[in-house]
């Protein structure tokens, strides 16, 4: 799948998590040439007060184990595809 703000589709090729930790893998157009080419994004996820569920790219250090798994999993599985 293929993140492209012009035709507007934002479905991500992976998402890899370890519990609140949260890896997702795009695939992008480039603008300029007909290549493709991929990024990361990372977050975390949690509950605010009222319940609600929120992100941040602010971690805990008890998170941050958990955010090297997912980014070296993220890594592995941009370089070798679903065999990873």
């Amino acid at each position: 799948m293929t993140y492209n703000l012009e035709q507007g589709n934002t479905m991500p090729e992976k998402k890899i998590r370890a519990g609140a930790v949260s890896a997702t893998i795009w695939n992008n157009k480039s603008k300029n040439t007909e290549g493709e080419y991929k990024t990361v994004t990372f977050e975390r996820s949690y509950k605010d007060a009222k319940g609600d569920w929120q992100t941040t790219h602010s971690l805990r250090v008890n998170d941050i184990p958990k955010a090297e798994l997912v980014l070296r999993k993220a890594f592995e599985f941009c370089q070798l595809g679903e065999a990873a």
